[in-house]
Formats: structure tokens, C-alpha cells, sequence
């Protein structure tokens, strides 16, 4: 957002206290996807053989691994650095910062009076209140890319979408791996898609324990002890904590500048306002789902409101989300079970899977598929997708939510073959199935059939 805002003319005071770039550089987005991807390459060697493709098993160096995780970092980290930022225009200063009242910030030695202030400082790693967990040495998305070995037994607290992704990468580098989820994994996403993920995380070796709590942590025979709620206890080499995200905002003096907060976050309007007219809030700070692209789509609601006047509110509609295991499961919009409350048994829902894909099956990338969720009249209110590279396939989809476009125009799309892409299509057409090739259609070709 400041390059933005300095880039359009605007004055811009940008203050960091920890690493530029934050969380998704450093701790998340980023060194996560390279790990996967480490990983994702000994899985394919492993299932060469598939294709007729013999190798020996991958002998993994965790030393490269964390080389290579840290060697993307740094070739992203430019376009976040203070010289980026200063080059640009920003006055940046690298210290923690807080409100001592409704138009001032002080940072260091600094004192900041502006027109506008936008608070974006995130969130951190949730953790628990297990006994012992403090005595322990757990790691979290924040430590766990400076591990120089891979786990001999790592297990992980937490079944969403870090603690899977992170789970099944490490197993793919020749850790073993135990999931304790105290609920089911991944909850708010399609059961029946979870279910697909959870067979195969399964079948490639993870051990993943649902329903399940933890009642105490502590040390045992230089490793860990987790302790099971109901009897049972596991013991590891390594324990990760991946039970979500709090809002980084305990030492920013929002109440001296009269700023509305709870533990869930800054209260903000659709405007991303705070109770403070002249401060805004984005990203995770404001509660809300912690994606770096819902910041992103903050930040440029900001910029229409701050500096143009514009009234620009922020679009929660379609808010696209990627569980980055292998197989994927990206989401857009409403779930069925969501969708079922407001169109009960007229909602139409609809299954292709990628086995009847050509491109899926000459990648031997066949598990899973897509579920198109959509209303009577053929508005696409929801699309799950589980399968490689369902990220990539989600694109049209929150077009489709977010300006309105029906499935007619999805289903008459020419789409290159082969290509995953073409799910969507055949997904899209099944909602004109029944009325295409149903006794109508057939009457209506008879009687056409009669003129010649």
C-alpha cells in the first residue's frame, strides 16, 4: 500500500519494526511454498515409476532444503527492502510504533502527525494455553524454517491449513509425522472434499488424529511428550504449534487514539474505518481470514478512501482461499452447506472429477475434482476444487461471483486442449444437461427433423 500511495503523490512515513516484508515473506507465504515445493519434487521422484520413469529414492539434504527456502526469501526480498521503499519516496523507519493519542505516533525518536494513519501490523502465531507447552521448545510458522535437520518424529497441534500443508511437506522429507486436531481438519472447508484429502494424506503416511485434544506438554527422553485428552500420549522429536492466528496489536496504544479493539482485532467498517475516523485498519489485524491477498484488496480500498475521497467499501463476497497441500483444495464463495441455508433442496450441485479430465489423466493427477454450487437460475454462489494445481483453476470462478457472470458463459467458453482448465467447462455445462439432452430437446429435434 505505501508504494502505492507514495507512487501516486501522496507523503508516506512507512514504519517496520520487525523484517520488511513481515509474516508472508518471512514466516509464511513464501519460505512455506518453497518447502512444499522441496518437497513436492522427492515425492514425484518417489512415483516415477508410474510412468515408467525408474530412479533411486531421494536422498534429501535438509541443510539445501533450508538453503534453497532461504534462497527464495532473498530473491523476493528486495522488492520489500528499506532502499525499495526509500527509492520510491517513503520516509521508512525501522522501530516499534504507538499511538499516544488520536493524531500522533511515536516510533523511536520519531514523533508522526498525519491526515491519515493505516495500521497493518498483522497477526502472530496463536498458541494455545497447554500445560507445559511453555517449557517446552515448539516451534511455529515463525521458527520452523530454521530447523538445519528434518524431524525424526514431528508432531503438530493443529489440523488447518499450516499445520496439513507443513505436516505433509515435512513428511515428504523423511519426517514421520502425527496430526492432533482437537476438532476435524480442515473444518471450514467441503467435507466431502476434506474427506478425498484426508485418504490421501493417509495413504502417503501421515497419521492424523481428529477429535482429539491435548491436556499437557512436557519433556521426555530428549524430546516430547504430548499428553491426549481421554488417555494415551505421543512422544516426538519435534512439536509444532499451528492453531491459527491472533492480531498483532497489544502494544499499539489504540485506546490513546480512540481506537475500538478486541481480542479478535481492530472493529472496522466496510470502509476498513476504525472508530478513529482518520486511522484505518487492513489484513489480519482487523480479525478477519489472514490472507496476504485479502490485505492486499484492503490496501486498495484504503487508497480509494484515504487519498481520492473516494467511498470504496471492501468486497467480502469471494474471498478465494488455498489449502496448499498436494492435492490443493481451493474455495471461493459458499460452501454447500452454507448455500444450503438459504436455497435448502432447489440448489443445484454439481461434481466433474479430474479422472475425466485428459490432461489430469496424462499427468496421472487424477484425484479429486470440482463442486459447483449455484442457484436455480444458474448464479454460481460457491466453488470447491481439490486437485494439483486447483489454485490456478479458481481464477474464473471468483470473476464469476464477484462481476456476475453465469455459468452459460463459462459453459460456452472455448478452452485449450488439453488442459486442466477444461473442468470448469464440463462442470459449468452439467447445469444444462438435463434440459439439453432431456424428452424436450428430443421432441423439439423429431419435429425440426420433419422440414428436411
Amino acid at each position: 500500500m505505501a508504494a502505492g500511495a507514495v507512487q501516486m503523490g501522496a507523503s508516506v512515513v512507512l514504519i517496520e519494526r520487525g523484517l520488511m516484508g513481515g509474516d508472508c515473506l518471512n514466516f509464511g507465504c513464501v519460505p512455506s511454498k518453497a518447502l512444499i515445493a522441496a518437497a513436492a519434487s522427492a515425492n514425484d521422484i518417489r512415483g516415477a515409476g508410474r510412468f515408467g520413469v525408474h530412479a533411486a529414492p531421494p536422498r534429501i539434504d535438509a541443510s539445501a532444503v533450508r538453503g534453497h527456502v532461504r534462497g527464495v526469501i532473498e530473491a523476493i526480498r528486495p522488492h520489500d527492502s528499506v532502499e525499495r521503499f526509500e527509492g520510491l519516496g517513503c520516509t521508512v523507519i525501522q522501530a516499534s510504533a504507538a499511538f499516544t493519542g488520536p493524531g500522533e505516533v511515536e516510533a523511536g525518536d520519531w514523533r508522526i502527525r498525519a491526515r491519515r494513519f493505516v495500521i497493518a501490523t498483522g497477526s502472530s502465531p496463536a498458541v494455545p494455553p497447554i500445560p507445559g507447552l511453555e517449557q517446552v521448545g515448539f516451534l511455529t510458522n515463525e521458527t520452523i524454517f530454521d530447523l538445519a535437520e528434518t524431524p525424526a518424529h514431528l508432531i503438530v497441534i493443529g489440523g488447518g491449513p499450516i499445520g496439513l500443508e507443513l505436516a505433509q511437506a515435512q513428511h515428504r522429507l523423511g519426517a514421520k509425522v502425527t496430526v492432533v486436531e482437537a476438532a476435524s481438519i480442515l473444518a471450514r472447508e467441503d467435507p466431502d472434499l476434506v474427506a478425498l484429502l484426508r485418504r490421501q494424506l493417509s495413504d502417503e503416511g501421515l497419521a492424523i488424529l481428529e477429535a482429539t485434544g491435548v491436556s499437557a506438554v512436557g519433556q521426555a527422553d530428549g524430546g516430547i511428550r504430548v499428553t491426549l485428552e481421554g488417555g494415551g500420549a505421543l512422544e516426538g522429536s519435534h512439536l509444532l504449534v499451528a492453531t491459527g492466528r491472533k492480531p498483532a496489536i497489544g502494544d499499539l496504544g489504540l485506546d490513546r487514539a480512540g481506537i475500538e479493539h478486541s481480542p479478535k482485532g481492530i472493529t472496522v467498517d466496510r470502509r476498513l474505518r476504525t472508530s478513529n475516523r482518520k486511522i484505518f485498519a487492513i489484513g489480519d489485524v482487523t480479525g478477519g481470514p489472514a490472507f496476504t491477498h485479502l490485505a492486499g484488496h484492503h490496501a486498495g480500498v484504503v487508497v480509494q478512501n484515504a487519498l481520492l475521497r473516494l467511498p470504496a467499501k471492501a468486497n467480502t463476497d469471494a474471498i478465494p482461499r488455498v489449502t496448499f497441500t498436494d492435492p490443493e483444495l481451493a474455495q471461493v464463495g459458499m460452501t454447500e452447506a452454507e448455500a444450503r441455508g438459504r436455497y435448502g433442496p432447489r440448489l443445484r450441485v454439481l461434481w466433474e472429477p479430474f479422472a475425466g479430465n485428459d490432461r489430469a489423466r496424462a499427468g496421472a493427477e487424477t484425484l479429486g475434482g470440482i463442486k459447483l454450487i449455484a442457484s436455480p437460475g444458474g448464479k454460481v454462489l460457491g466453488v470447491g476444487i481439490l486437485g494439483r494445481h486447483a489454485g490456478e483453476l479458481l481464477l474464473p470462478w471468483s470473476l464469476a461471483i464477484t462481476r456476475g457472470i453465469g455459468l452459460k458463459a463459462i459453459a460456452g467458453a472455448i478452452v485449450a486442449y488439453p488442459t486442466l482448465s477444461e473442468i470448469s467447462k464440463r462442470v459449468a455445462g452439467q447445469f444444462y444437461t438435463p434440459r439439453l439432452f432431456g424428452p424436450g430437446m428430443r421432441r423439439l429435434v423429431r419435429i425440426l427433423a420433419r422440414f428436411g
